[in-house]
């Protein structure tokens, strides 16, 4: 029988595992599989030279972005208007960029720490390392909290109700560490040592309990006898070639107004991201107040997106404003580059037509914004990049007792953005324990429970009206009273633990 060389094709296992991880989180049920890619990469970094770690690891990293940021193509080239060359280059640019990350994590692993990897090296240190990725991304350069192994759980029977408690970057940490600990054993077959084995039996017995009993729990409570609210959701489907188009804003006003009369009956009717091509004081007089009338008389409120100029300045905003009981503005406060600024504008300002797009010199909202209230309750808003940074969403619970998404997902077309966006809000949603209304331009708009099941949604590339209920909540969850103290706590016991084996093993 002839042994597989596996050491030697180490380059080709990390790239393919890479490759797998953004179709596992987003396969429903699948998402425990993202253990096996993560121990893909662990695997290949347990021996080798810090340069064959970072190359290893910048394949890993080729493979996840270049799967799973596959969209960005889309994005520049059907609708940014760039030459098909120059979107391929702008995609692999943004591709090997966000890989050269993992290559600088598996090149500081070989560097500092003994090769090949010890047992308590590779089952503490390795996952660590992972969650130090998913953190230093989303941060770095106004962060890209995208392809996150915790947020593909919120369909894992058990890893989901890990997220009220410690969020999406504490179960990223749980696939880590079982990823870790499947590799050290691995590893250890032909030894003699336990750390491993016992590291993997009291890992899987702690997320088979926690999960199992976390499961029964809901840490948060309907709000009150009237804790139902009817929703109709407008999802108008304009082209995002003919959105910004002058001669079709007037259709585009009257389709939404059109619509939105059509359900007068629903206690809240809510508009996507930039529903209208317009600034808000162009469309006050003649448009908005005529319909916030209409929306008093018939007791009513409505949430839309468009721009608002900031007066006196030529400061905009990327905005929702609420129209009938009250008149209230939020600003969104984390803004997409290249989208949605402009990165470097006196160098690249007009270097590419993508870059001259009308909506393309937001400024950003500032956060600890006051909530809005519509249909007598407070809310929290989000616009669609806002909902993959936790602490824009946490910010506004306990007091709201709803959330909403508005989002334009137009830019990306038939890829996986939607679906992945999709499910970034049920993520958060469970982490804060409040339903969703998401509201998208041309689809996947949907109605989220504060579990993050989705009760209904509407197809892609349809105009559509999603109409039901959703029930408001109350109360916290342990993530929503704590934070990220109860991670703090875990990294900080996983170190000191790494520490005292170090310790005694010099």
């Amino acid at each position: 029988m002839i042994a597989w060389p596996w050491h030697k094709h180490k380059s080709w296992i990390s790239f393919i595992a890479g490759c797998s991880l953004p179709l596992f989180l987003l396969t429903p049920y699948l998402g425990l599989a993202a253990i096996l890619s993560l121990a893909g990469l662990f695997y290949c970094w347990q021996d080798g030279s810090p340069r064959q770690a970072a190359w290893r690891g910048w394949l890993f990293g080729l493979g996840m972005f270049g799967v799973g940021m596959s969209w960005v193509y889309v994005a520049f080239n059907e609708f940014g208007g760039m030459h098909p060359l120059i979107s391929g280059l702008m995609t692999v640019f943004c591709v090997a960029f966000l890989a050269s990350i993992l290559a600088g994590v598996g090149w500081l692993l070989k560097r500092f720490l003994p090769n090949p990897l010890s047992d308590i090296d590779g089952l503490i240190i390795l996952p660590l390392l992972w969650l130090g990725f998913e953190w230093f991304k989303s941060w770095f350069l106004t962060g890209f909290p995208w392809l996150e192994v915790g947020v593909g759980q919120v369909d894992s029977p058990l890893l989901s109700a890990f997220i009220p408690i410690i969020g999406a970057h504490g179960v990223s940490l749980i696939i880590a560490m079982l990823a870790a600990a499947l590799i050290s054993n691995y590893q250890t077959i032909k030894k003699s040592g336990i750390y491993a084995r016992v590291g993997l039996v009291m890992l899987i017995a702690a997320v088979y309990g926690g999960g199992t009993m976390l499961e029964q729990t809901d840490f948060v409570d309907s709000e009150g006898e009237n804790a139902n609210i009817d929703i109709a959701i407008i999802q108008a489907n304009i082209p995002q070639s003919l959105k910004w188009d002058p001669e079709q804003a007037s259709k585009t006003l009257a389709l939404y107004r059109d619509l939105t009369r059509e359900n007068w009956d629903a206690d809240l009717i809510v508009w996507p991201e930039n529903a209208l091509p317009v600034f808000y004081h162009q469309a006050l007089e003649t448009y908005l107040e005529p319909l916030a009338e209409e929306a008093r008389a018939r007791n009513t409120d409505i949430i839309l997106g468009l721009p608002v100029q900031e007066i006196g300045t030529e400061n905009y905003y990327n905005a929702a404003v609420s129209l009938g009981s009250e008149r209230n503005f939020y600003h969104k406060q984390r803004l997409v580059p290249f989208g949605e600024y402009l990165p470097l504008t006196s160098m690249l300002k007009g270097v590419i037509a993508f870059f001259d797009l009308p909506m393309s010199g937001f400024v950003p909202g500032k956060s600890g914004q006051a909530l809005l209230t519509v249909a007598g309750q407070p809310v929290g808003v989000s616009i669609c990049y806002d909902d993959a940074y936790p602490s824009v969403i946490r910010e506004t619970v306990p007091e709201a007792t709803m959330l909403i998404n508005m989002s334009n997902n137009a830019w990306y077309g038939n890829s996986l953005a939607p679906h992945q966006h999709l499910q970034i809000a049920r993520a958060r949603a469970l982490e804060v324990g409040r339903p969703i209304i998401r509201s998208t331009t041309n689809g996947i708009s949907a109605l989220i429970d504060h579990q993050g099941k989705i009760m209904g949604q509407t197809p892609q590339f349809e105009q559509a009206v999603l109409r039901g209920k959703i029930t408001l909540r109350q109360g916290e969850t342990i993530y929503v009273a704590y934070g990220r103290w109860i991670l703090w706590g875990i990294i900080t016991v996983m170190l000191g633990l790494w520490l005292i084996y170090r310790e005694r093993t010099a």
